[in-house]
């Protein structure tokens, strides 16, 4: 995924203008919300979207890590490729 690569530690995803992260009321599953349409979110993506609060990748990456315990290059892959894939689809921004 060449895109990954392009996030760096410093950046600081966010969600892009007119989406929203909400929980759906008939699956009870992290959604999020955009005006073309709705994306159902695994346990991993909704995690790392909670994450993007205004920290950089690179705070996002040592929390999650330190959360589960984790090895911190793996984790930086993780949220790399979501969110890479994310920004694809034009559902987050980096600043």
């Amino acid at each position: 995924m060449p895109a990954q690569t392009q996030i760096a530690d410093d950046a600081r995803p966010r969600l892009a203008r007119g989406v929203r992260l909400q929980i759906d009321r008939a699956t009870g599953k992290a959604v999020l919300l955009y005006p073309e349409g709705i994306v159902e979110l695994n346990e991993t993506a909704r995690e790392i979207i909670a994450c993007c609060d205004g920290r950089s990748l690179g705070e996002i990456v040592s929390a999650l890590a330190e959360q589960y315990d984790a090895l911190v290059d793996k984790i930086r892959a993780q949220v790399r490729a979501a969110l890479a894939e994310l920004q694809q689809h034009k559902l987050i921004e980096l600043t």
